[in-house]
């Protein structure tokens, strides 16, 4: 996995955040994934705007994978947008993570970056998110306390634990 130092203003630049953004749909017992724009790598707003784009009667939600460093999942829905993110730290370099602790009213955490180095990643946000679509809270909390995994490796656990890890698999780079 990259540092922390090397993750400095990466995301100042759209073009420098790599990663994948899928929406998902359940729709009558089956899966649908399809790949976002990559604009949602880098702004909440634009990733939450795609998800609910998506036309379906079944629920849906988007997984974002910035940079292999950490994931979003989010859940726009009527009544406010679920938001899960698998690493706080990651709101020290990366806009995106730090919107998504404004939206949770969590603050930045506040380290040096030697600080940074020896602390693990946290999760914060809604670990029950999934939960009405078959992945219990405990379940996300194990997959996000994974830090030895790459960002895709956990979305790819949270896919297969769900039943559409195929689907997943399709749209991955070099799948």
């Amino acid at each position: 996995m990259a540092s922390s130092s090397d993750r400095h203003a990466r995301d100042s630049d759209d073009d420098s955040v790599t990663g994948i953004a899928l929406g998902v749909v359940q729709d009558g017992g089956s899966w649908q994934v399809t790949r976002l724009e990559d604009a949602a790598l880098a702004s909440l707003d634009d990733a939450a705007r795609q998800v609910r784009a998506l036309r379906a009667e079944g629920p849906s939600f988007g997984l974002v994978d910035v940079d292999h460093e950490f994931f979003v999942i989010l859940r726009p829905g009527p009544s406010g947008m679920r938001l899960m993110l698998s690493d706080a730290t990651a709101s020290l370099d990366y806009d995106i993570a730090a919107d998504v602790l404004d939206e949770l009213n969590v603050d930045v955490p506040d380290m040096t970056d030697e600080e940074l180095e020896d602390t693990d990643p946290w999760g914060e946000g809604d670990m029950a998110i999934l939960e009405d679509m078959g992945l219990p809270a405990g379940v996300l909390e194990i997959i996000v306390s994974e830090v030895d995994l790459y960002a895709d490796e956990q979305l790819q656990s949270v896919a297969e634990r769900m039943g559409f890890g195929d689907e997943f698999e399709r749209h991955l780079p070099d799948s």
